[in-house]
């Protein structure tokens, strides 16, 4: 685990001379949302350091923080009691572009037995850590945050009915220096306040879409991975606002234009050395690596809930796009649904290309490895790979092109049930459906324009 920017005494001493006097309190929703509570930084370093709490409904809402029912961890039936949020110490960090501020994460765990929420994201990660651990093994991982720009402000946008939607720059700026200069007013603050807040930022670039960014954060193992990519994209939005621009993670905000993912590369370690490479194998692929990417690519369609979890996730899967649209592996191919990075050296890993710019790492990091974990337990053998436009392979397995297909599959996967838990399974296929439910009951501009006078 990475160490902290901050260690506990540090924060006590900057809280007594006046240089820290809030911290932010934090845990991880559902939606992958920082949620939580400002602390005035003397109280937490007396005693909130060791405890807070929080609603229990606010691991089973929507983005709309409604209060849906059928979950049986929380309704008004049983009064919405709390949960206990545990500060995690390793986690403090200043956040550098709020005065004054610190951050810590924290764990959720029940009032009463103190043992971690079942369905609470850190937790469902944790866990599939620590059975991987079992086996041995370490695993690392990396995402990418893909987002755009837009000129206005969030509320100019939400005042104007988030309509006439004007990307930052006015044309596709995929790697290029000249139009992404012109970005650096919100771009340089947002890599440089998220190094100084303990987040090894890579690098940023334009991205295949005008005002479309990519945030590059380095490899890490999966906790912090998920770490740092909750704080970036919450920096993003926050740093964005502060300079009167929107940054939208929304996967498919314009019919016409591609959408924004986040591809997670993965590889296991053990003893400070990468398993997954084997230079006397082809393609430098071990037989771990090809058993835990054959589980990946199995059960893709039973976790793409988990990469892919609104209505609008599935509308990014389109060919021609560099979206994928089918469940099988490549070498370094970006039409397939996993990709082969380093061939034959030992920063080989798997890219999974199928999630969006709006999932949630804690959940998709920890169904990817349930489903590695899966492979490598079963000894599965993996499929040859593709090659050319995996886009119009006909024998190649699709991804679920829904939601509805996509809560269907979660709902009867049997290898989440073992790996996750029914009661989780349940939590989250409630959640799905709800979704669905949502956007059922809604009349959309498109019904309306298409049908007000014709129909």
């Amino acid at each position: 685990m990475m160490t902290a920017i901050l260690t506990f005494e540090e924060l006590k001493s900057q809280v007594a001379s006046g240089l820290t006097d809030t911290v932010l309190a934090c845990f991880v929703d559902m939606q992958g949302r920082l949620m939580g509570k400002r602390f005035h930084a003397v109280n937490f370093v007396e005693t909130s350091f060791s405890e807070t709490h929080c609603c229990n409904y606010l691991l089973a809402t929507d983005l709309e923080m409604a209060t849906p029912d059928g979950y049986a961890s929380s309704s008004w039936e049983a009064g919405y009691g709390d949960y206990i949020m545990k500060p995690d110490l390793e986690t403090l960090r200043p956040v550098p572009w709020l005065d004054g501020t610190a951050m810590v994460l924290c764990d959720i765990l029940d009032h009463q037995t103190h043992e971690p929420i079942s369905h609470s994201p850190r937790a469902i990660l944790k866990k599939q850590i620590e059975r991987l651990e079992k086996l041995g093994f370490e695993a690392k991982m990396a995402t990418e945050l893909e987002f755009f720009l837009f000129e206005k402000s969030f509320d100019e946008i939400r005042k104007d009915g988030f309509r006439d939607l004007q990307p930052i720059s006015g044309y596709n700026e995929d790697y290029h220096i000249f139009q992404t200069t012109k970005e650096e007013s919100v771009m340089r603050p947002i890599r440089n306040h998220l190094f100084a807040a303990g987040i090894p930022i890579e690098n940023s670039k334009g991205e295949a879409e005008a005002g479309q960014e990519e945030l590059n954060i380095r490899y890490a193992p999966a906790l912090d991975c998920a770490d740092h990519h909750s704080i970036a994209k919450h920096a993003i939005k926050e740093i964005s606002w502060q300079h009167g621009r929107a940054a939208s993670f929304l996967p498919k905000w314009d019919k016409d234009r591609v959408g924004s993912s986040s591809h997670v590369h993965q590889s296991l370690w053990k003893d400070g050395k990468p398993v997954f490479f084997d230079q006397s194998k082809d393609h430098g692929m071990s037989e771990i690596m090809c058993q835990y990417m054959s589980g990946l690519i199995k059960y893709a369609p039973d976790y793409t809930y988990f990469l892919a979890p609104y209505v609008n996730s599935y509308k990014r899967f389109s060919k021609g796009t560099f979206a994928p649209t089918k469940t099988v592996w490549s070498v370094d191919n970006r039409t397939a649904g996993f990709r082969l990075c380093g061939e034959n050296s030992n920063g080989i890993r798997v890219e999974c290309r199928i999630g969006g710019s709006d999932l949630n790492p804690y959940l998709a990091q920890a169904v990817m490895l349930a489903a590695g974990i899966k492979g490598i337990e079963d000894a599965m053998r993996l499929a040859p790979a593709t090659t050319g436009d995996v886009y119009q392979d006909a024998s190649a397995k699709d991804i679920p092109h829904n939601l509805r297909t996509a809560t269907e599959t979660l709902r009867s996967s049997k290898f989440l049930r073992e790996a996750l838990g029914d009661d989780v399974v349940d939590h989250y296929t409630r959640a799905a459906e709800w979704e669905q439910e949502e956007f059922d009951r809604a009349v959309t501009d498109w019904e309306i324009q298409r049908g007000f006078e014709r129909a």
